[in-house]
């Protein structure tokens, strides 16, 4: 079992990585979120966060934030190596609690 934590090393942080991921990426799509996968050469799994301003506030956002960090953070056993992923949260989804997401994120993820 990995180290459950969520450090630099596994955040996708520049503009320049984000911009190669939505470029070459391969996107997955559900009612609520997208999720986009591109292979890496760091050999970490690495995540990426895109929520708009469409989602709601700041409060909701953040909410939001931290929900998909968590996923990422108790799930990246079972995620794919050396991949970097973006999840990219849709409108209204600031309602949906925590099992919601990961039921939609795993299933999300299977398809790839």
């Amino acid at each position: 079992m990995e180290k459950q934590s969520f450090g630099k090393k596994e955040r996708v942080r520049r503009r320049k990585n984000y911009l190669n991921i939505y470029q070459r990426g391969v996107r997955v799509h559900s009612n609520n979120f997208t999720v986009i996968l591109n292979p890496n050469s760091s050999g970490e799994k690495r995540l990426g966060i895109a929520v708009s301003k469409k989602v709601g506030n700041a409060v909701k956002r953040n909410r939001i934030k931290r929900l998909f960090k968590e996923f990422f953070r108790l799930n990246k056993d079972n995620l794919p190596d050396s991949k970097d992923m973006v999840i990219i949260a849709k409108r209204d989804v600031s309602q949906l609690k925590y099992q919601d997401v990961c039921l939609e994120l795993v299933d999300l993820l299977r398809k790839t």
